[in-house]
């Protein structure tokens, strides 16, 4: 959170607001346009290290790079946000909100689903936030970084997946083996580890036009959402046998 007092002077503009999409940013001296800028320096910065952390990863980008991509001066990502590990922090915290969203859809559907559809509504309550995360200006980048995290195994990613992620994968695996009477609990981790991936390499991958000689669009949830929770939810089935309700 900003400080009370002002922040350094400086004679930079204010910016623009940011793009719909994932930008394809023309060459520069930050690599930024201004169409890519929020419209005050403190959510530039976030935006910006969230790019540059996506596409880098925490340790190729540096305060400085930061910096030149939110064109503010170097001073001012620290009066914000603090060392770069805070800033790193700061970008998960900023998309927490979605987790609760997450909860809310998985208690609704534990409350209300329809007679043998519970275990199809969890998979609903766990893929079709995240599908909604990534048709935001700046969901693509996040559910980028958030996959990097999860596959790079970073140091520096461990509190804050503890902190924020840690207690919604419990909720789902309680609830999935709820749902599958005939699983044990460890088996229920599994299938929500192998469901995690399968959402996060959906979410980032961009190459489903090329494999599928251009069918298939990214971004193309209408069709892939529903295919993707059937396949979810089949799989844990098949995985783990047995009745469900």
């Amino acid at each position: 959170m900003p400080r009370t007092k002002s922040p350094p002077k400086t004679s930079a503009a204010p910016s623009a607001a940011s793009p719909a999409t994932p930008p394809k940013r023309a060459a520069g001296r930050s690599g930024a346009n201004d169409e890519d800028l929020a419209p005050n320096r403190q959510a530039n910065i976030l935006q910006a290290a969230e790019r540059l952390f996506a596409t880098r990863g925490f340790h190729g980008v540096s305060i400085r790079d930061i910096a030149d991509e939110a064109g503010v001066p170097l001073a001012l990502v620290g009066y914000y946000y603090g060392p770069k590990l805070s800033l790193y922090h700061a970008i998960f915290r900023e998309h927490a909100g979605y987790i609760d969203v997450r909860l809310q859809s998985l208690a609704q559907a534990q409350q209300a689903a329809p007679p043998g559809q519970l275990l199809e509504e969890i998979v609903k309550a766990f893929v079709l936030p995240v599908l909604e995360v990534a048709r935001q200006p700046a969901g693509y980048y996040f559910l980028r970084l958030l996959s990097r995290g999860m596959n790079d195994h970073l140091e520096e990613d461990e509190p804050i997946i503890r902190e924020l992620f840690d207690p919604l994968a419990h909720a789902f695996i309680d609830a999935i083996a709820a749902a599958l009477p005939h699983a044990t609990r460890s088996q229920a981790a599994w299938c929500y580890q192998f469901a995690l991936g399968a959402l996060l390499h959906h979410v980032s991958d961009q190459r489903i036009e090329r494999l599928s000689y251009g069918q298939n669009q990214p971004g193309d949830e209408a069709t892939a959402g529903p295919l993707l929770v059937r396949f979810v939810a089949q799989g844990m089935r098949g995985a783990c046998g047995g009745a469900v309700h």
